[in-house]
This record gives C-alpha cells, sequence and structure tokens, in this order.
C-alpha cells in the first residue's frame, strides 16, 4: 500500500505540474504561449504519461473523482478510498507549491490576481459562466471520464491502449470546460490551486469536490449497468483469489 500511495503522491503531483504549471507559466505569452488548447494537451500528456509510469503499481487514479468511480463500479476495495484520496490532495498541493517557487521567481508575478489556474464560477470564470453551468459541466464531464477509463481498463478492451485513451479524453474534456470553469473534474487538482489563492477560491473549492465526485459516481454506476462482467471473467478472478 505505501508504494500504491507513494505513486498515487508523485503522479498527482505530476499532472498538477505539467496541467496547472502550463497555465501559469506557458499560456499566457502573446507570441509564445501555448494557449488554452496546449494547456488542454498539456493536462492530457501528464495522465498518459502516469499512465504508463504507475499504472501497474496503483491504477493511476491520480483523481479522488476517478478514486470513487472506480470504487462506485466494484473496482476499487473500500479501504483503499480514504488513503488514496489523502495521497492524491497531498500530491497536488506539492506539484502547486513547486509551480509558486518557479513563478514567485519571476518579480512582477502576483500569486493572488493570476488566478493560479484555480477553478471558479460566475465572476471567476474564464468565460464568466454560472453556477449551474458549473454544476452540469464539471457532473456531466467527469462522468464521461469515469466511462472512459472504466471502458478502456475493461479486461475486454484491447490491451495496452487505455493510456492513450484516458489522456486524450482528458484533452477533450479540457477542450471543451476551460472556458467554463477552468476545467476541474478533479478535487485534488482544484484543492491545490484553490490552497494557494485562497479567498474567492476556498470559497467556491466546495462546487469541484461536488460536482465531479458525483459525476464520477454516477458513471460507476452506470458503467456496471451496461458492461455487466462475463460469468468466466469472474470465474477466473475467483480463482485468482
Amino acid at each position: 500500500m505505501l508504494k500504491k500511495l507513494s505513486a498515487e503522491f508523485l503522479g498527482t503531483a505530476w499532472l498538477v505540474l505539467g496541467g496547472c504549471g502550463s497555465a501559469v507559466l506557458a499560456a499566457g505569452f502573446p507570441e509564445l504561449g501555448i494557449g488554452f488548447v496546449g494547456v488542454s494537451l498539456a493536462f492530457g500528456l501528464t495522465v498518459l504519461t502516469m499512465a504508463f509510469a504507475i499504472g501497474h503499481i496503483s491504477g493511476c487514479h491520480l483523481n479522488p473523482a476517478v478514486t470513487l468511480g472506480l470504487w462506485s463500479a466494484g473496482k476499487v476495495p473500500t479501504g483503499d478510498v480514504v488513503p488514496y484520496i489523502v495521497a492524491q490532495v497531498i500530491g497536488g498541493i506539492a506539484g502547486a507549491a513547486i509551480i509558486a517557487a518557479i513563478a514567485t521567481g519571476k518579480a512582477d508575478f502576483n500569486l493572488v490576481q493570476s488566478g493560479f489556474a484555480a477553478n471558479g464560477f460566475g465572476e471567476h470564470s474564464p468565460g464568466g459562466y454560472s453556477l449551474q453551468a458549473a454544476l452540469i459541466c464539471e457532473v456531466v464531464l467527469t462522468f464521461f471520464f469515469l466511462m472512459i477509463i472504466l471502458g478502456a481498463t475493461d479486461v475486454r478492451a484491447p490491451a495496452g491502449f487505455a493510456p492513450i485513451a484516458i489522456g486524450l479524453g482528458l484533452t477533450l474534456i479540457h477542450l471543451i470546460s476551460i472556458p467554463v470553469t477552468n476545467t476541474s473534474v478533479n478535487p485534488a487538482r482544484s484543492t491545490s490551486q484553490a490552497l494557494f489563492v485562497g479567498g474567492w477560491a476556498i470559497q467556491q473549492l466546495w462546487v469541484f469536490w461536488v460536482a465531479p465526485i458525483a459525476g464520477g459516481i454516477l458513471a460507476g454506476v452506470v458503467h456496471r449497468w451496461l458492461s455487466p462482467q462475463p460469468e468466466a471473467v469472474i470465474e477466473i478472478r475467483a480463482e485468482i483469489r
């Protein structure tokens, strides 16, 4: 378990460093900036690379909503849920701390005024979207993210391609929702940035726990109904245990 939690810590730190770091450090330059398309790709690449790096160790959840979605689908033991989430949140904070240490090396950088890639709605939404829009967006997109994860990692899916599908899925999610909420679908990622921004980001953080977790759990329930495991697979797993 210690190795699994260490993998989740490192993986979530990488997700925040790569995804939020690209938004804070590389997206805003007029000529050299990567823009929100680049940030979307950066988030997808963090998950894709870590899925290959630690997927065989911890499953590469990197996200409390993913852990709870897999739990609701019957793929994660109840006892693993809280330790995984704690490791993910701490890893996210570590990643955000690295970004802050780098970003504040620029003389005119103001961490709070920059927004620090924190998630928000209303006046703190990049496109000015409402609380209702943010809730719908985060629930629906997390739901589909978990459906991709659950389908791509199923024993009947083509072997070896899951990280690609999941990484591209997260890229697409960011392309859709960066204008709405700055894209969460991950409470650990949202918490890490909110803690450094404080104020409004902390006040709005509840949305980015409630909505992704609701979407993740719903996806787990739907997946169990939509894709029941064949008896042969269940029997094989029972023999292994």
